[in-house]
């Protein structure tokens, strides 16, 4: 199983946001969702040994399964369409026990550190920062959980739980890349073992 947690920011927990305004009045949901779309799609097919967490205002989770995820469509505007409509139903998520808000998609109560720590039970987390260290130079990570921030760095706080929490701390290549663009080289990476078999 491969996992990638998404932090959003500026990102609402509540549904009233308007479709047309991912990158202003949604608070950057268009960065977010075009991290969805990097982890699950490939040419013609879904990755369906991917999962991908959405971390909204350090509140709210919204989960994102390959393996179960239907009307999905590789596009920012039906991505954020499931994310608002999971956020509609945010009141039938009890304590950690999510709501399944639509095939595939699921809404938990349960902010950055939470979420760390219920994914590092049974993977590797891995922070994927541009001064971390060469991916290169890492053996392959098994069950990898990836940790990206969306267009801000991660905050003071956010940084001293992952130095608790990450078992690595990697960058994928001498540039900062977009978080999306991380998740396809990250994917790449994995793919060909550790860059060694194509």
């Amino acid at each position: 199983m491969r996992q990638f947690v998404v932090v959003g920011h500026d990102t609402p927990t509540t549904p009233d946001f308007a479709l047309d305004d991912l990158a202003g009045g949604a608070g950057r949901l268009d960065v977010l969702c075009r991290c969805v779309s990097a982890a699950l799609f490939l040419s013609h097919d879904l990755r369906e040994d991917v999962r991908v967490h959405l971390v909204l205002g350090d509140a709210i989770t919204v989960v994102f399964d390959g393996a179960t995820v239907r009307r999905l469509n590789p596009d920012e505007r039906s991505t954020a369409a499931l994310v608002r409509g999971a956020l509609e139903d945010r009141e039938e998520a009890i304590g950690h026990e999510p709501v399944e808000t639509s095939p595939g998609v699921s809404l938990y109560r349960l902010g950055f550190e939470a979420t760390l720590e219920r994914l590092a039970e049974d993977g590797t987390v891995v922070q994927l920062h541009e001064n971390g260290d060469p991916v290169v130079d890492r053996s392959v990570p098994e069950d990898p959980v990836f940790v990206l921030s969306d267009h801000h760095e991660f905050t003071d706080d956010e940084a001293t739980l992952l130095e608790d929490v990450a078992d690595e701390r990697v960058r994928l290549g001498p540039r900062a890349l977009h978080a999306n663009h991380a998740i396809t080289v990250a994917h790449n990476y994995l793919d060909t073992e550790g860059f060694e078999r194509y």
